[in-house]
């Protein structure tokens, strides 16, 4: 989704720290200090206006309340979630196994309700769910031109769509 963003010309906002590599080979896209937001990081906020900033679900809850935010909310199914966290750890030389993959679907599920629950009452952000399977396998234009509409209708929908790469959905189960 970032690439998209990017493609359709809305800046990403990142600091390049964390590099392509062979699970990611287009890059991260992240902020460090996004990731800070818990213990009270918000100095960069402000200046990441008008971009697109990477920030996981878990945090969303830290952003200051002070501020409106459009939030793209990708989905995935939890099995490609669990595949792809277990590549990721494999390459990294991390114990694949250290929670068993039950507990960690287990969690994600809860810390998810947790959180689509908090959304609901949040007035200062709006949430566009986009559905990770089905733009890698066939709606990257619909949900491109979705995304756009979200975002005030000014992304370049063909260049959003240009840029999905189908060949990077490689951890692919089926409903």
């Amino acid at each position: 989704m970032m690439n998209m963003l990017q493609a359709g010309g809305v800046p990403p906002m990142t600091d390049g720290l964390r590099n392509a590599d062979a699970d990611n080979p287009r890059g991260y896209y992240e902020l460090e200090r996004a990731k800070a937001l818990s213990s009270g990081d918000i100095g960069w906020v402000d200046e990441a206006r008008g971009k697109a900033v990477k920030v996981i679900a878990t945090l969303l809850v830290d952003l200051p309340a002070t501020n409106r935010y459009r939030v793209v909310f990708m989905r995935r199914r939890m099995e490609e979630i669990l595949a792809s966290q277990r590549t990721m750890l494999i390459n990294r030389g991390e114990d694949p196994d250290s929670v068993p993959a039950a507990e960690m679907a287990r969690l994600y599920v809860s810390h998810l309700e947790r959180v689509e629950s908090w959304l609901e009452t949040q007035p200062h952000i709006s949430k566009l769910d986009v559905d990770y399977n089905e733009l890698m396998t066939g709606a990257a234009r619909r949900y491109a031109q979705q995304v756009s509409d979200f975002l005030g209708g000014s992304l370049d929908v063909a260049a959003m769509t240009a840029i999905v790469e189908p060949d990077l959905y490689r951890q692919r189960s089926h409903p």
